[in-house]
């Protein structure tokens, strides 16, 4: 099978994704082998590639937002027919038994594995997962939009639901990518007030598009105070004008895996009347069902660039530099071999 695999860790300019030819994998014991039709390009898998993220294992597929058909069921694999369409996420799986999984806290995990991370990957022609950890994907279902709701729509959905705004309340949006124009739609489908805030102007301009209440720069204080907010873009920095931009009793989520340093914050301005701050880690499967549901009832539509697998590189660089309007996604399989 074709992959793209990290030869190490450098700036994504240096183009550390190589095309190889591997042996496709085997499925174990209540595993799927899947056939990848398409496979999304997330932030984090820039922040594999690039080592902002510790190396897990060397020689590894990043990927984690895959859409494919079953091609091979391990022993004991029954949940999925062979040929069926289903959805690979970033939890590749948890333990079941720390007392966080126990308590149905599961993205607390205490020994988990990650898509992209800790095991190879979707930026290939076949990847594997345990079934227990899988989502259907309907047969009719437009693969390349499908594909960012797999974490951008599930880690955006988490940390709508973690900033606390309700129906009809004024959200705030930090950065304005592939997880924050899904959010926008989610908030507005609640009747809520969206405030976007980007450094980039096509950013702000799709933001527009899509009915945004008010758009500025990533410093510039909002016309109102803000129910809640949700910081996407990886610079620390912002936190302390987002905790600004607060109402009193608001919260701001801080949605990424990876954060630049946070400047020193003062109290009174930042913190007091009972304003929180609070991180976003992981999701659990019920985050995913929940926000596919939704998908389906809004329904929400992502706004791709689709590149092919061989090309993974210059995705990743272009979501560096915020070149991409909504998501990236890799296609795979050409239409034509589904």
């Amino acid at each position: 099978m074709r992959a793209m695999v990290l030869s190490r860790a450098l700036p994504v300019e240096e183009r550390p994704l190589l095309l190889v030819e591997r042996e496709p994998p085997v499925p174990g014991p209540r595993e799927l082998c899947v056939r990848v039709e398409v496979c999304g390009v997330c932030r984090t898998d820039l922040h594999v590639v690039e080592g902002e993220l510790p190396e897990r294992r060397r020689a590894l597929i990043p990927g984690h937002q895959v859409v494919g058909r079953v091609l091979a069921r391990g022993p004991g694999a029954e949940r999925f027919r062979e040929g069926e369409r289903v959805g690979v996420a970033w939890l590749h799986r948890a333990c079941g038994s720390c007392r966080f999984c126990v308590r149905g806290e599961e993205n607390l995990c205490e020994s988990p594995l990650f898509t992209g991370w800790d095991v190879d990957g979707g930026y290939a022609e076949v990847i594997k997962a345990p079934e227990a950890f899988v989502y259907p994907v309907a047969p009719d279902a437009e693969a390349r939009s499908f594909a960012p709701l797999l974490c951008a729509g599930i880690i955006g959905y988490r940390a709508f639901r973690l900033a606390g705004v309700r129906a009809g309340g004024r959200l705030g949006i930090y950065g304005f990518g592939g997880s924050a124009h899904l959010v926008l739609q989610i908030a507005q489908h609640l009747g809520c007030e969206v405030f976007v805030f980007s450094r980039a102007a096509q950013h702000r301009e799709l933001a527009m598009r899509l009915g945004a209440t008010w758009v500025g720069e990533s410093f510039e204080p909002p016309p109102r105070k803000l129910d809640g907010a949700i910081l996407f873009a990886p610079a620390g920095e912002l936190v302390l004008p987002a905790l600004e931009a607060l109402d009193r009793g608001g919260t701001l989520a801080v949605a990424g895996i990876h954060l630049s340093p946070i400047p020193s914050l003062d109290y009174a301005r930042h913190l007091f009347q009972e304003r929180t701050l609070r991180s976003v880690t992981s999701n659990t499967r019920r985050d995913g069902e929940a926000l596919l549901r939704l998908a389906r009832e809004i329904p929400l539509v992502p706004h791709t660039s689709v590149y092919p697998l061989e090309a993974a590189n210059q995705a990743l660089s272009d979501l560096k530099q915020d070149r991409i309007q909504g998501a990236a996604v890799l296609e795979v399989a050409p239409k034509a071999e589904r």
